[in-house]
Parts: C-alpha cells; sequence; structure tokens
C-alpha cells in the first residue's frame, strides 16, 4: 500500500494516513488478516513521527479495522467493512440530496440531471 502525505492539506498527517489505509481496506487492497507494518517501520517509511503511526494504529484498533495479537503484530480486521461501506453511502446520499436539491431550484428536469449522472458516472 502506497500512502500520500501532503504538508500543506488542511487535514492532519495522522488523518491522511487513517483515510488511507482505511480506503486500502474498503478497496481489496488491504485484506482481512494482512499484517500492518510496526509502528517506527511505517514512521520511518513515512518519515513521520512514531506517535502519529501510534496514533493511526489506535483509532483504527478502536474502530475496528485493526487487530492486535500481542507478541505476533497487528493484523487487516475488517469486521467493520460493512460499517464503513454504509457511512460512505450516506456521504453519498446526502450530496445527491444536495445536487437534487440545486437541480430543482435551476429548474433542470429529472431527465436531465440523469443524464449528466449518466455522462459523469462513465466517466474515469
Amino acid at each position: 500500500m502506497k500512502v500520500i502525505i501532503s504538508n500543506t492539506s488542511d487535514q492532519p498527517l495522522y488523518q491522511q494516513i487513517k483515510e488511507q489505509m482505511k480506503e486500502a481496506i474498503f478497496s481489496g487492497e488491504l485484506r482481512d488478516g494482512d499484517p500492518v507494518p510496526s509502528i517506527r517501520n511505517f514512521a520511518n517509511d513515512l518519515k513521520v513521527s512514531v506517535l502519529t503511526i501510534r496514533r493511526v494504529y489506535e483509532e483504527l484498533e478502536n474502530e475496528g479495522f485493526l487487530s492486535r495479537q500481542v507478541g505476533i503484530g497487528t493484523f487487516i480486521s475488517t469486521g467493520n467493512l460493512e460499517l464503513l461501506r454504509e457511512s460512505k453511502r450516506r456521504v453519498v446520499e446526502q450530496k445527491m440530496a444536495d445536487m437534487i436539491k440545486d437541480a430543482k431550484a435551476l429548474g433542470i428536469p429529472q431527465e436531465e440531471l440523469q443524464e449528466m449522472m449518466d455522462i459523469l458516472y462513465g466517466e474515469e
């Protein structure tokens, strides 16, 4: 997994790392049971403080995305994968509701809005 962090982002470094790890879990790049690097190794790889990575791991563990096994290591846990998917669906639904509200205010008919969605959805 490649993590890209930005010092110019509004998000703190730990949040950027945590979100990218969650995305990698969500996309299947990181799978249930995969080991994650030690805190020290990951911090060295990303050139960040071990405290930053410790916070990432603790929050991911608290959210159910990592599990620690004393003396063995820390591993990906996908038990909360459906919860993550549902929260992302809610975000998309809210954005769509806002879009529909704006379209109605501008007098854009549903068919035209659907056509726009089809075009944009097909783009990659």
